[in-house]
């Protein structure tokens, strides 16, 4: 996965709480055996009439929230099932942070395995960038992970906890494959040893 460092973007204002993983992605659309593509669905129910056409009343709809790459939900964000493909939708369309009160603990999971990082403020504080994202537009936030801070427009700063493993892998780009394969010179040297002790074993030299 890309290593996260900083990232500047646009925020999307969706102060829905307890924001469950099936009306992030709907289960009927979750028959594709790629990670990809995700994002064409990502809050279709809340993004689409049921003729199909788009409901211009949802933020994903406005245009000045088209280029949002910081999604402000609300608390319990991704309760719900243990579904992946949430993760996936939001990073598909574009997300690079989700910033909430709260997420439900498997879904943040899920989001660190693919680089998605989320971050907890206080709700108040979550409720100010709400109220300032909805009326204001090409409200931007800059995310920096090193220093663990989340800087608004106007200068406001604040800072967030992340488990120190969690952003050791965010900050390198390391998925479980890439934790795995920092020891590939290891793997290579037991593997190695094995093909030359198992025969001895099977003749019952050993």
């Amino acid at each position: 996965m890309e290593p996260f460092h900083t990232h500047n973007g646009i925020v999307v204002p969706l102060g829905i709480p307890d924001c469950n993983t099936d009306l992030i992605t709907p289960a009927r659309y979750l028959k594709r055996i790629e990670r990809t593509g995700y994002g064409d669905v990502l809050f279709y129910s809340l993004r689409y009439r049921e003729d199909g056409s788009p409901n211009p009343d949802f933020v994903l709809n406005k245009p000045e929230y088209r280029d949002g790459t910081i999604l402000i939900a609300g608390k319990n964000f991704g309760c719900g099932s243990s579904r992946e493909h949430a993760p996936w939708a939001l990073q598909d369309y574009g997300f690079k942070a989700v910033i909430a009160p709260s997420f439900a603990d498997i879904f943040a999971g899920n989001c660190a395995q693919i680089g998605l990082l989320t971050i907890v403020l206080p709700e108040a504080r979550v409720r100010e960038m709400l109220e300032v994202a909805e009326s204001r537009e090409g409200y931007q936030v800059t995310v920096d992970l090193a220093r663990q801070t989340v800087t608004d427009a106007f200068g406001r700063t604040d800072r967030f906890d992340i488990d120190p493993f969690k952003k050791h892998c965010l900050v390198n780009g390391l998925d479980p494959i890439g934790l795995t394969l920092q020891h590939e010179d290891e793997i290579a040297s037991y593997e190695a040893a094995r093909a030359d002790w198992l025969p001895k074993v099977e003749a019952g030299q050993a």
